[in-house]
């Protein structure tokens, strides 16, 4: 995560010369390939405490110092695939992140280095499908820039059981239906599936405990729904009332069903036409996902406050 669009441009920088390569070759690469940007260099102990390379930029002041720095890192893949005579591939994870930087420009740099790099292969990955669909739209540079692979769920007994490996691997025992249960309530959504499993595994190893069971599970997530509390409330406040009831809705009725008679007079809802539109909302807000005709909450955490907190 990064605080700035120069800090991002070191990082990526940084990233594509480190891969691959010795230090002092990388900085070798750096002067040859970015000289006239007037770039600093350091070593850094990673987590492991081996050097790394640390690159800043600290001429980049103005907007026309950043614009010409954007262009410089953004055509390094296509430099290093040149130098090294054989193909680049650049993945960038939770790319929707990028719309935030530089007034939103930063698509329109990265599209433009992209398209003459031949010898480079992008992978462009995000976690908030909704931004992504956007930045994917006929109005936004990366329209029909490449393939779109929409990924599924991972079959939830190959994750459950994946997950109960883990603990097992780390000398912790797991109660029968363990895996499953962490799967479930965490909505088979990888992140949370992960977040949850990994908080719960911390709680388990600081009382000294070598097992887990269901009452860990469910300690964990009551620590994590009250460490999440004001921000779920900040959330839920900011919402219209029609926008609450469809999301109750949504979260009571695992998304289904939505339009119907039935439930919009189970839950006090307005006409189909209004509770279409506030679930339209949500979707944008990236608070719901759409799934065909089921409406998933992309945060299962915020799904399971909303069922105990709110009426």
């Amino acid at each position: 995560s990064y605080s700035s669009y120069v800090a991002f441009l070191e990082g990526y920088a940084r990233a594509l010369l480190s891969a691959d390569t010795t230090v002092d070759r990388a900085r070798a690469w750096l002067r040859e390939m970015l000289g006239g940007l007037r770039p600093e260099f350091r070593i850094e102990a990673d987590d492991a405490g081996r050097g790394q390379l640390a690159v800043s930029f600290p001429a980049a002041r103005s907007e026309k110092d950043v614009s010409r720095l954007t262009q410089e890192v953004f055509a390094l893949p296509g430099k290093i695939a040149d130098a090294r005579k054989r193909r680049l591939a650049i993945a960038l994870d939770e790319f929707q992140a990028i719309a935030a930087f530089n007034g939103g420009s930063v698509e329109h740099a990265l599209r433009a280095a992209v398209q003459h790099q031949r010898q480079v292969g992008y992978v462009f990955s995000g976690s908030e499908p909704a931004l992504m669909e956007r930045m994917l739209g006929r109005s936004r540079p990366f329209y029909k820039a490449g393939p779109v692979m929409r990924l599924q769920k991972i079959a939830a007994d190959r994750f459950a059981e994946f997950v109960e490996a883990r603990f097992k691997a780390t000398g912790v025992r797991p109660a029968p239906g363990l895996g499953a249960a962490i799967v479930e309530l965490a909505g088979n959504l990888p992140y949370d599936v992960q977040r949850l499993a990994h908080e719960m595994w911390d709680d388990v190893r600081a009382a000294g405990r070598k097992s887990a069971g269901l009452d860990d599970l469910h300690e964990t997530l009551k620590r994590l729904l009250g460490e999440h509390e004001t921000l779920f409330e900040s959330l839920w406040q900011r919402l219209t009332l029609a926008q609450r009831g469809a999301l109750r809705a949504a979260v009571l009725e695992d998304g289904r069903g939505l339009l119907s008679a039935d439930v919009r007079g189970r839950y006090r809802l307005s006409g189909p036409s209004t509770v279409q539109a506030s679930l339209a909302a949500l979707v944008r807000e990236d608070i719901l996902a759409r799934d065909g005709t089921v409406h998933i909450v992309v945060d299962s955490l915020l799904r399971e406050w909303v069922a105990r907190k709110t009426f």
